[in-house]
């Protein structure tokens, strides 16, 4: 497909990855569309700058995910619920229902081509070494790895090219300018003496800078693979140890100290049922430490050898571009 002067529809515009993709797909030539369900007004003055028609509603309504979808060519869903752990029932409201919502508001309109940005959280926390797209996936007891699972399996029977074509994209740990949960809120615990390391910072993320991931989506649409499911990252197998060093040298505090997974939990459950009990929101969750340990790298091998991906910003240039950025903004 020749993207120029396609309509891209992108739900979540004014997400950390929905506001990236709408600049660079204006870059190349297309027409956006977003699709907000939140009222962050700081935010939607971003996507207004950059001269898109915003509508306003979420994933879940049937009639305003109708609306969006008219006229359009591609649908980019970004939209999601991602938090570490609460009620499954919630999750399975955005994730599940809000992404089949979209799906079959984009193909009864005629929409060419589909991407759902999944997860490479559907392998769960306890995978095997350079994991492929045949898996195995697993919810480990998580809200947000078994929804991503359901959303995959109930859009995947709506494939049918040329008419429509879906195509899903694994994302792995996304990060960039103004990323919260890879970039932000680390860099917001270092500063206030809170971060520690976890069981010595071993294990791998699975970074991906935001722009890698785009230039993949891209890819996969120009190339028309429908049915696809891609696992998308940087390539690099970097421990998180590594990764959380240079935020540590962003925020110029000092070296985390290290504590075992097991005592970490304990200690962080503690201090979210305190939180509670005087009425508080509990700030993070024991499960959040679940997703600092994995073990092991995905492949990638699939979208090298179908797509021709190939990872243009590696960590080091990232972490430059992220340090750049830090100068300028005010998290």
């Amino acid at each position: 497909m020749n993207i120029e002067n396609k309509t891209l529809l992108i739900t979540e515009i004014n997400g950390f990855i929905g506001l990236r993709f709408a600049e660079l797909a204006i870059a190349k030539g297309m027409k956006v569309r977003g699709l907000q369900s939140s009222p962050d007004k700081a935010k939607a003055k971003k996507a207004q700058k950059l001269d898109i028609e915003v509508i306003a509603g979420s994933v879940t309504n049937p009639a305003i995910v109708k609306i969006a979808c008219q006229g359009v060519d591609v649908v980019a869903h970004t939209a999601e619920l991602a938090k570490e752990g609460g009620s499954l029932d919630y999750f399975r409201e955005v994730n599940v229902g809000g992404t089949v919502n979209t799906a079959k508001a984009a193909k009864n309109a005629g929409v060419k081509t589909f991407v759902h940005l999944s997860s490479g959280m559907v392998y769960g926390f306890n995978y095997c070494d350079r994991i492929t797209e045949f898996g195995p996936l697993s919810g480990d007891n998580n809200p947000y790895c078994q929804t991503k699972i359901e959303a995959e399996e109930a859009i995947l029977p709506l494939n049918s090219p040329p008419d429509f074509g879906l195509i899903i994209i694994r994302a792995g740990d996304v990060y960039g300018p103004g990323s919260i949960p890879w970039i932000v809120r680390p860099i917001l615990m270092m500063r206030q003496k809170e971060f520690v390391y976890v069981n010595d910072g071993r294990g791998v993320i699975n970074h991906v800078y935001i722009d890698n991931l785009i230039d993949a989506i891209f890819l996969a649409i120009e190339k028309e693979t429908y049915g696809e499911i891609f696992n998308i990252t940087d390539g690099q197998e970097t421990s998180w140890k590594e990764y959380f060093t240079y935020l540590v040298e962003m925020a110029g505090t000092p070296t985390p100290i290290s504590l075992p997974k097991d005592e970490l939990q304990l200690l962080i459950k503690l201090r979210s049922q305190g939180q509670k009990l005087f009425g508080k929101k509990a700030d993070i969750l024991p499960e959040s430490i679940d997703f600092i340990t994995r073990p092991y790298a995905y492949s990638i091998a699939k979208a090298e050898s179908l797509l021709d991906y190939k990872p243009k910003i590696d960590l080091q240039e990232g972490m430059q571009r992220i340090q750049e950025w830090l100068q300028k903004a005010d998290i």
